[in-house]
């Protein structure tokens, strides 16, 4: 599964998610239900870096519908964080949607105190205001989540914030 997704991450996506659905299909021949979401996660990460969102969004489907039947929040977040990002990869964006999905994995973000995931959420969020003229609503939303932070400031999702704060005109 591992190799899978690093082969979809460097470019190779076919290989990878061909490698992924193979391990998918071992582990949902186990019957195990437990880790099937991340599972599922890496599949949709992969399907995106080919350009298939709507076999995404079908796979983000199923690892939804596997937190509810075990209450495994774990990747929760990233799941309807992603899934936003796939709404707004459609041909016709679906921005209420997308929008919806992160306010979604906000809200479980900060439930769970993750703070990298709020982190990340915000800014997806944050961009989706920008396009949609919403500037002032972007920067109240991100500024106190970075402001958090306390350390890690060379850290690629960090630099990336404090840029679109810049932008957002703080």
């Amino acid at each position: 599964m591992l190799r899978g997704w690093a082969l979809a991450e460097q470019g190779q996506a076919a290989e990878g998610v061909a490698e992924i659905c193979q391990g998918l299909a071992a582990w949902r021949a186990t019957g195990a239900e437990i880790g099937r979401q991340w599972r599922l996660l890496l599949l949709a990460e992969a399907q995106g870096n080919m350009g298939q969102t709507v076999e995404g969004l079908a796979t983000l489907a199923e690892a939804l519908a596997v937190v509810e039947c075990t209450g495994d929040r774990r990747d929760e977040a990233e799941i309807h964080h992603l899934k936003g990002k796939f709404l707004l990869r459609q041909i016709v964006p679906a921005e209420s949607q997308a929008e919806t999905c992160f306010r979604q994995a906000l809200a479980v973000a900060c439930q769970q105190q993750a703070t990298a995931y709020e982190l990340r959420v915000a800014m997806s969020l944050s961009r989706l205001w920008q396009r949609q003229g919403k500037r002032a609503e972007a920067y109240e939303l991100l500024a106190p989540i970075y402001g958090w932070f306390t350390e890690g400031f060379d850290t690629a999702d960090l630099q990336e914030a404090r840029a679109l704060l810049e932008v957002l005109g703080g």
